[in-house]
């Protein structure tokens, strides 16, 4: 497929009018449709209550039979999980691949902004850590030009402390206003692989197609045997020039540090990619996860939006005319819950985390533009990706609201006429018994939370563990504050045509 189309990343890109008018039509369709099942729920809850009271109980039905299926699969994805953390992939690597294995090179980046020495240094420990041979690892500390001098200093410590471990410890520096660029993680990691490729790869002549690739944040600290298991599932997969490779994110860095709507939120997203990696025909890279070097060499790293872990999927899925496919680990990395020097920054800092997700609804027009403009996806493929990422981006802004908020518009506006009906008395009562078995998802997550926290740092007392179990009583609270409302906030700008800047989550640890 040609390239051009797949370097937009907004409508007035676009030179063709007809073009513009369809991309844009795209960018206004996920903030429609979700307003306008908002203004239905309340217009039809006043002029036809009893119409919305029963869509209300079948959708309550719907998300009770998906809660149950979800559930399933979350639980056989932590059973792989488990099963996947006592594997000794080195040795198993030995096993099966005994003259393969060691000519792979693992090239790990990790951007930075303004993060202190201790996180950085933190993650750095943790590849040091890794039993994989350091000397087959290339570590890349990718800065940002606007963080000024200090930054540089901290690089400057940690690279003198390091350097001799790996192969290669190399610091790139991304310029700033850099026209066409988003400034961001995505337009850093774009900087720094052209600074690896042209001053460390081919100068030592490294096989390229040996080369992966560990995109990670800069809290990321992979599990011991994430390398090994990485290159196991490389070695293994059927077409690994054609595949992404993503990893399970565990927020357990601070996860007995942070406030427990911030626990809640994390464990909720690692969850979500849990349930995603037992469905890999759904899955989408996300946040830190692995790909080949080859694939960013032909496709190029999208530098010029928010999303691009996401992206960079999409990009070479229509790069490749649809082959291509992201591997699920079922191994996991750690990665930081989202946690201020004071709560009400960090409930800020979490609504604009979320937002900044949530404006992963870029990739809709993105993805049905590029729909139409390839002819080699078959139609099949086009209509089951352009449902669920649809459906996703809807469901994220307008479920939880449907659920525990709009669900009770029939009642208030329904009238004298519609609250004498039967309908009217059995609304509450069935959504509430449905609400109440969809509970069991809860505590199956709240068991499976539970399983995965780390040891209680000593200075909590074994309190704290009651509260970690409790906390999950905040999950309708913060899916609406943290869910609904950042996704409806993402969308609404980018259907009014407004950009969202990528915005750093800050990192703290006490």
């Amino acid at each position: 497929m040609q390239k051009s189309s797949l370097e937009i990343a907004r409508s007035f890109q676009i030179k063709s009018s007809p073009d513009r008018a369809l991309f844009r039509f795209f960018e206004i369709l996920p903030g429609a449709l979700s307003w306008s099942t908002i203004f239905l729920a309340v217009y039809l809850s006043y002029q036809a209550p009893t119409v919305v009271a029963v869509f209300i109980i079948c959708f309550d039905l719907f998300w009770l039979t998906r809660i149950i299926y979800l559930s399933f699969h979350q639980l056989t994805s932590f059973k792989e999980l488990q099963k996947n953390l006592q594997i000794d992939w080195s040795e198993k690597l030995q096993k099966e691949h005994p003259e393969s294995w060691p000519k792979i090179y693992h090239l790990v980046i990790l951007p930075t902004y303004q993060e202190t020495i201790e996180i950085i240094e933190s993650s750095c420990q943790a590849l040091e850590k890794a039993p994989y041979p350091q000397k087959k690892m290339i570590v890349v500390l990718a800065l940002e030009e606007r963080a000024g001098q200090k930054v540089r200093e901290k690089a400057r410590r940690i690279k003198e402390k390091y350097e001799k471990t790996f192969f290669r410890f190399f610091i790139s520096i991304h310029p700033q206003n850099i026209k066409g660029e988003v400034a961001g993680k995505g337009s850093n990691f774009a900087w720094a692989i052209k600074e690896v490729k042209e001053k460390l790869i081919e100068p030592f002549s490294i096989p390229k197609d040996n080369i992966l690739v560990s995109n990670f944040d800069i809290d990321t600290r992979p599990y011991p045997q994430y390398f090994s298991c990485l290159t196991w599932h490389y070695l293994n997969s059927k077409n690994p020039l054609r595949s992404s490779y993503q990893p399970i994110p565990l927020y357990n860095n601070n996860i007995w540090q942070a406030p427990a709507f911030s626990r809640v939120i994390a464990t909720s997203g690692t969850f979500w990619q849990m349930m995603q990696q037992e469905r890999p025909e759904q899955l989408v890279s996300y946040s830190s996860h692995a790909l080949p070097f080859k694939v960013l060499e032909e496709v190029g790293y999208p530098a010029s939006v928010v999303s691009d872990d996401s992206r960079i999927f999409w990009k070479s899925y229509f790069f490749y005319n649809g082959k291509y496919r992201v591997c699920p680990l079922h191994y996991p990395v750690s990665m930081d819950a989202v946690m201020a020097k004071t709560l009400f920054r960090t409930i800020i800092n979490q609504y604009k985390q979320q937002r900044r997700w949530a404006w992963g609804a870029e990739n809709i027009p993105y993805v049905l533009y590029n729909f139409i403009k390839n002819k080699k996806i078959s139609l099949s493929e086009k209509l089951r990706h352009s449902l669920i990422i649809l459906e996703g981006f809807w469901s994220w802004a307008i479920a939880t609201l449907l659920i525990f908020l709009l669900g009770w518009l029939p009642l208030i506006l329904g009238g004298e006429q519609f609250n004498l009906t039967l309908l009217s008395y059995n609304l509450p009562r069935m959504t509430s018994y449905i609400m109440t078995i969809a509970m069991v998802g809860m505590v199956i997550g709240a068991g499976i939370s539970f399983s995965l926290l780390p040891p209680r740092p000593p200075q909590y007392k074994k309190n704290k563990t009651l509260f970690m179990i409790l906390q999950w009583l905040l999950l309708p609270l913060t899916l609406i504050i943290f869910g609904s409302f950042p996704a409806l906030d993402a969308q609404t700008r980018l259907m009014l045509g407004k950009d969202l800047p990528f915005w750093p989550t800050e990192k703290i640890r006490k």
